[in-house]
Parts: C-alpha cells; sequence; structure tokens
C-alpha cells in the first residue's frame, strides 16, 4: 500500500523528536494522523516493535505539550505489507494553542499545519486561538510567558500579612489549576510584565519644554510605588503666611494623586500595548490611560460612583490587598478631596483612552505666595534696589551655573514675579506687575 502526505496525514519512518511537532500541528488546527513506519514517499519500512513505540509516543505526548492532549489522541497499531505500522489519530483539541511545554507560548513552541507540512504559528495566530478559547477578557487568558516569578507582589502580600502561595494564586485567577497554567493577571503582577508606566515633567502649562522623563516598568504593583513616590516628589508643599498663622497646602491632594494613579493603572485595556501616560504640568496633572470606558458605562454613570469593572480579578487583588475598595469609590473620593477647592478635576475619554486632570490647588493663590528660597529672595532684593537683572549678574553674584542661573529666573517668571525683556544673551528681568508687593 502507497500512503501519500496532504494536509491531514504525516509519513515518519520512526519516532523522532520531531514528531511531537506534526502533534500539536494537528491539535492546533483540523486534526489529522500521522503514520510511523512509512518513509517520505509513502513506501511501507515497518516498525520492529510498535507497542514499544506507543508506548514511548503517549509518555512524550503527555511529558512534553502542554494542555495536557492525551484525550484527544488515539493509536492503530496495523499491518501494511506484512509490516507493522502505528498510525497515531490526533484530534482538533479543546484547550488550543498547544504546545511544546519546553519552548512556551511562542511560534518555537506552538505549530500550525499548512499544506503538507507544520510551521511555526505567528504570534497573532497564537492570540487568535488564545481568543477562540479562552474568550474576551484579556486578564483571563492565558499569558504567552510562562516562566514568571512574583519577587515584587510576594512582598506586597507579606507586608499585609497576607498569604501567596499556590491555592491562593489559583483562588485569584492568577493560575489555571487544570492545566496549570498562568493567566494574564499573572502575567501583569510579574516581574517579567511589559506594559509600562511613562511619566514627564514639563516646563511651563504646555508640553512643549521637557524638565524630566521616565519610564517604570515591571509588576504593576511595583509601578504603583514607583510612579506615586516619583509624582509626591513634584507635588510640592506651599505655605501662605497670615499674621501669626501659617497655613500649608500641597498642589494636589494625596488621596486625588492616590485615586487617579490606581484607576489609570486597574482599569486600563491591558489588551492594547500602549503605555500609562502621566504628565506632570505647573498648573495640572494628567493621567491617561488606554481603553475607553466599558460597554454601557457613561461618564455620568462614572461619576455617580457606578462600577463595573474591566479587569475584575485585577481589581480582587488590589481590594485584597487593600489598595481600592470595592463599590467603585476611587472618583468619588478623588472629587471629595477637591470639594472647597475652587478648580475641580476633570474627566474626558474618547472610544479607547480614559483621561483624569487634576488641577493644582496652588496656582493662582498660593502660587504668588510660596517662601522663596535664598537665592530667589537674593535676585528679588536685586531686582527691588536696581530695578533689572541679567543672567550674568545672578550667575556671578550667586557664584552659580548659567544653567541653574538661568532656571531660577524662568521660575520667577513662571511665577509671576519677573518678568523679561529683550531676547537671548541681552535679556534682562524687571519685576512683574502681577508680583506680590512685599518683598
Amino acid at each position: 500500500m502507497l500512503f501519500i502526505e496532504n494536509e491531514h496525514m504525516e509519513l515518519k519512518l520512526e519516532l523522532t523528536e520531531e514528531t511531537k511537532k506534526e502533534i500539536v500541528a494537528f491539535a492546533n488546527t483540523t486534526g489529522g494522523k500521522v503514520i510511523l513506519g512509512v518513509d517520505d514517499d509513502g513506501e511501507v519500512v515497518g516498525l520492529k516493535d510498535a507497542t514499544d513505540v506507543q508506548l514511548r509516543l503517549t509518555n512524550m505526548i503527555r511529558d512534553t505539550i502542554k494542555p495536557d492532549l492525551t484525550m484527544f489522541v488515539s493509536y492503530e497499531q496495523r499491518k501494511s505489507d506484512d509490516k507493522d505500522i502505528l498510525i497515531v489519530h490526533v484530534q482538533s483539541g479543546t484547550q488550543r494553542p498547544y504546545y511544546i511545554s519546553s519552548k512556551g507560548l511562542s511560534p518555537s513552541g506552538v505549530y500550525v499545519r499548512q499544506g503538507t507540512s507544520s510551521a511555526p504559528a505567528s504570534n497573532e495566530f497564537i492570540r487568535k486561538l488564545i481568543k477562540e478559547t479562552d474568550g474576551d477578557s484579556y486578564e483571563s487568558k492565558r499569558s504567552l510567558q510562562q516562566d514568571l516569578t512574583f519577587i515584587q507582589t510576594q512582598e506586597e502580600f507579606r507586608k499585609r500579612q497576607l498569604e501567596f502561595a499556590e491555592n491562593q494564586m489559583v483562588s485569584l485567577g492568577m493560575v489555571m489549576a487544570y492545566p496549570r497554567i498562568y493567566s494574564n493577571v499573572a502575567f501583569l503582577l510579574s516581574d517579567q510584565c511589559t506594559f509600562t508606566t511613562k511619566v514627564a515633567i514639563f516646563q511651563g502649562v504646555t508640553k512643549e519644554v521637557f524638565k524630566d522623563r521616565r519610564e517604570f516598568g515591571g509588576s504593576l504593583l511595583k509601578q504603583l510605588n514607583d510612579v506615586y513616590e516619583y509624582i509626591d516628589l513634584s507635588n510640592r508643599l506651599r505655605a501662605e503666611i497670615s499674621g501669626l498663622l501659617r497655613i500649608d497646602r500641597r498642589d494636589y491632594p494625596e488621596v486625588a494623586i492616590r485615586e487617579a494613579l490606581l484607576n489609570a493603572i486597574v482599569h486600563r485595556e491591558y489588551s492594547l500595548s500602549s503605555s500609562t501616560l502621566i504628565s506632570i504640568m505647573e498648573d495640572r496633572i494628567e493621567f491617561v490611560s488606554v481603553g475607553g470606558l466599558v460597554t454601557g458605562v457613561t461618564l455620568e454613570d462614572i461619576k455617580l460612583g457606578v462600577s463595573i469593572c474591566r479587569n475584575e480579578k485585577l481589581a480582587a487583588i488590589f481590594y485584597r490587598l487593600r489598595l481600592i475598595e470595592a463599590y467603585g469609590t476611587g472618583i468619588a473620593k478623588m472629587m471629595s478631596s477637591y470639594i472647597n477647592a475652587p478648580v475641580k478635576p476633570e474627566i474626558a475619554h474618547t472610544e479607547n483612552a480614559f483621561r483624569i486632570t487634576l488641577p493644582n490647588l496652588n496656582v493662582g493663590s498660593f502660587d504668588l505666595l510660596m517662601p522663596r528660597s535664598p537665592q530667589e529672595q537674593w535676585i528679588m532684593n536685586w531686582v527691588q534696589e536696581r530695578k533689572v537683572i541679567g543672567r550674568k549678574e545672578v550667575q556671578a553674584g550667586l557664584g552659580i551655573s548659567q544653567t541653574y542661573a538661568g532656571k531660577l529666573l524662568r521660575e520667577l517668571v513662571q511665577r509671576n514675579e519677573l518678568k523679561s525683556i529683550g531676547v537671548g544673551k541681552k535679556t534682562q528681568y524687571i519685576r512683574s506687575d502681577g508680583s506680590r508687593a512685599k518683598m
């Protein structure tokens, strides 16, 4: 009998490591059969011990292919031309994509049938198979990366005296108990997480000139801590002296920063690869996360406290860590922190993005009453006495660099205490009409 390879039939002279690629490929597509004991030309050569080959192949499939494929594979020992062959019937599996465990959910581990050969699947096709099997929820799908560690997450659980072991990971949706595979929510909390948060500090009130910028990666819990600490460095404490009374106030309520940051991390759409963006200007902070509103929810619903969570498992973990509350109170807390302020947070959204803007409480009020540094006071004293000052006078008088002298003068201009006259090297500075009278 002469066999011919086709889309649903693969011929193998003997059992080799390559055989499992053919098994995986058939399981990931429409099924097929592998015939052992037949060469590429279709001639029957036969197997010396078909029973032994079947046993070794069964062990190979059980030990080296994930998820478990054994229930979708059956065997048929047959004689052809008086020679023993083994026909391996492979059905299309229900837990696709199947992959070689040592290679993981990557093109080198996932194979599909293309014509008469088996080929590595593309990342796009792997995601398509995962979506077909696991549904649309990103956090519930299988992670493409399975070699994960959780150093930061373990530390966060330890600090709160919470257990973080296999049972907890299963109950939190981080691990699928059968087969044991990490989900995407585990990937988000792993040290290998590739999603990032980008923070930029701008000069003035526009996004034209950078003063500093950073990108934070790793576990979302690490990003939460690192980004909050970085933003807090820009949350200045300003003071007004009125008689014997000193009034201190930060530029932004700490609770507002915390809730806006948590919202950006917990509720963003992680099926999109863009970073979470945070922009800090003199008069505001903007938090922009990808993913618009969840279907069925309006902006008015959000402001009223309606909470339909896009990432339920991630939110449950943050709740367990006591980082958020269960009933969508974050936006309400943020708004309440501005309750007696003349300015309010703003929320805007498009189909694919969500933005929270926190206004600086001290712009236009405390901003002019902020205590000056000794260097700034020296500059203002000079202007009080001599009416005008230039960068060279500041540099020489304070013994500082040209760059730092320019920075001090620009900051005083931004606070409306000085205004500039001229351009370039000839620029000079005089008191602004809007500056405070008391020197």
